[in-house]
């Protein structure tokens, strides 16, 4: 890939420094996002040094895919890939699980959201990280800023997958592309999720929200909203570079979310429905979510955590208690 020698021991170094940590801790097979800590700031930062050193392409560790400094190795001394990545990730790959748990992401956001949340559920459930196009593994496939199309490339990565129980579990905008999707495949008489979650996010409403569109904000006052509404790094915000490289795919899905046209009096969902959300969260109040109860026939109740908009983020082991003990009742 790289004319420029690439040893293992010269990557080792280099992340160790973006890390500002001991090299010998950054061992060949430990998991960027779990085991390192590594999140998209710092592996923005990790793959502008391997830039630099190695004379690769823009956004190349992100491109990569790869998990841990073995991957991230291997494949700056391949040749490039030609095979287009997928959009799910399987932190916890199985040949045979007893059920999958579908997980989608927030504007803005990527799988990165779920990391480390493998570990909290039952040991023969598998995982399944999605990832819209744009971002993390997907970075040079063009972003998606419609709904339809954004359910539609999902639906494609899973229809092969849905062939025992499954759930979908969806925060903010990622709650709007799970029940979207719970939908098409509704109607279209496809194998329906045995239950779905939605967190952060209301449900489909013919009036427009009175806090603007922010697809069509300035960067002044996009980058304050986002400040207002909690949960994005301040490194992300404050940093006019990172700001640049992030700030494409916020407008994209805000654009998803904004220009979305819901359906008119939808039919009620035959799957059971749960809600969750952060007490604090200034962009979705109780009774938005408590609404949700008018789109499936099986509302099972709103659940509230200390936090704001990206309380998840807190509450990974009581989250994946109640979404198991959610998914387990609702098969029942």
């Amino acid at each position: 890939m790289t004319s420029a020698a690439v040893t293992i021991e010269d990557l080792r170094t280099l992340i160790a420094g973006a890390l500002e940590t001991d090299p010998e801790e950054v061992t060949d097979e430990a998991h960027f996002t779990d085991e390192l800590d590594i999140d998209s700031l710092l592996m923005l930062e990790i793959s502008t040094r391997v830039e630099n050193a190695y004379d690769v392409p823009e956004n190349t560790v992100v491109i990569s895919g790869a998990k841990t400094l073995a991957e991230l190795h291997a494949f700056l001394t391949s040749k490039p890939a030609t095979e287009t990545p997928a959009p799910l990730i399987r932190p916890r790959p199985m040949a045979d699980p007893a059920a999958r748990l579908f997980l989608f992401h927030h504007a803005g956001g990527s799988h990165l959201l779920y990391r480390g949340w493998a570990e909290h559920f039952p040991k023969d459930w598998e995982l399944c990280l999605l990832e819209a196009p744009g971002r993390g593994q997907l970075q040079t496939l063009p972003l998606i800023d419609d709904c339809d199309r954004l359910v539609d490339y999902f639906h494609t990565a899973i229809a092969p997958l849905l062939d025992r129980p499954f759930g979908f579990f969806g925060h903010s905008m990622g709650a709007l592309i799970a029940y979207q999707l719970t939908r098409r495949l509704h109607d279209e008489e496809e194998p329906l999720p045995d239950w779905l979650g939605v967190s952060a996010y209301g449900p489909p409403q013919v009036e427009t929200g009175s806090d603007g569109r922010p697809h069509l904000m300035s960067d002044v006052k996009l980058r304050a909203w986002l400040r207002d509404a909690g949960g994005s790094q301040p490194q992300l915000l404050d940093n006019d570079g990172v700001w640049r490289a992030f700030a494409p795919v916020f407008r994209n899905d805000f654009k998803l979310l904004d220009t979305w046209v819901p359906p008119r009096a939808p039919e009620p969902l035959p799957v059971p429905l749960s809600v969750f959300g952060g007490r604090r969260d200034k962009l979705i109040g109780e009774d938005r979510l408590l609404s949700w109860q008018a789109f499936t026939k099986h509302f099972r109740g709103l659940e509230r955590y200390e936090g704001d908009h990206f309380y998840v983020a807190d509450h990974q082991r009581p989250l994946a208690a109640a979404i198991t003990a959610a998914m387990r009742s609702a098969a029942a």
